[in-house]
């Protein structure tokens, strides 16, 4: 199976349940929402943003788009506890960088486990008002079922705010 063993490894030493779902090949979430015949909002749309100078993931219904705007708020309001300087700036990363930093996944398959590289993870509290969600396992045919229990469990230091906005059509 094409999905990393560390992957597996890190989900299976939190023992919590998930269930692996294999799928056609697809590049975005509102393709696997469509092709798993499931709500766009139970399908985790992963992103690796790039903020000043500190990458995070970041995790949002697929049927949202994210607000930068919203996002900075709520990191800023994170760091602003912290003592640490307020970020200024937010983006995508680049490809490169995910190559060089994510290594054993795919571009465009992220898993929200920002843990697994040491980085932030934030998730949109509208995704966890789901009980399962599904979430990239690192490759285009496979993705995770999970509770959003279990994810909070697999990333101790999670995040959760609003900062998403309901998408164009």
């Amino acid at each position: 199976m094409p999905i990393p063993k560390r992957l597996t490894k890190f989900i299976d030493s939190a023992k919590i349940r998930y269930e692996v779902i294999q799928h056609r090949t697809v590049y975005t979430a509102f393709d696997k929402a469509k092709t798993l015949k499931v709500p766009e909002k139970i399908i985790g749309k992963t992103l690796v943003v790039k903020m000043d100078r500190m990458f995070a993931i970041v995790l949002i219904p697929a049927n949202k788009n994210l607000d930068k705007e919203k996002l900075k708020k709520a990191v800023n309001a994170k760091l602003k506890k912290e003592g640490k300087k307020l970020i200024k700036k937010i983006g995508l990363a680049t490809e490169n960088w995910m190559k060089k930093n994510l290594k054993g996944i795919k571009i465009g398959a992220v898993p929200p486990f920002g843990s697994l590289w040491k980085l932030p993870t934030f998730v949109d509290k509208g995704l966890t008002k789901n009980p399962k969600i599904i979430v990239s396992a690192g490759d285009y045919n496979y993705s995770f079922r999970i509770s959003s229990a279990g994810l909070k469990k697999l990333v101790p230091d999670i995040i959760m705010a609003t900062f998403s906005r309901a998408r164009k059509k």
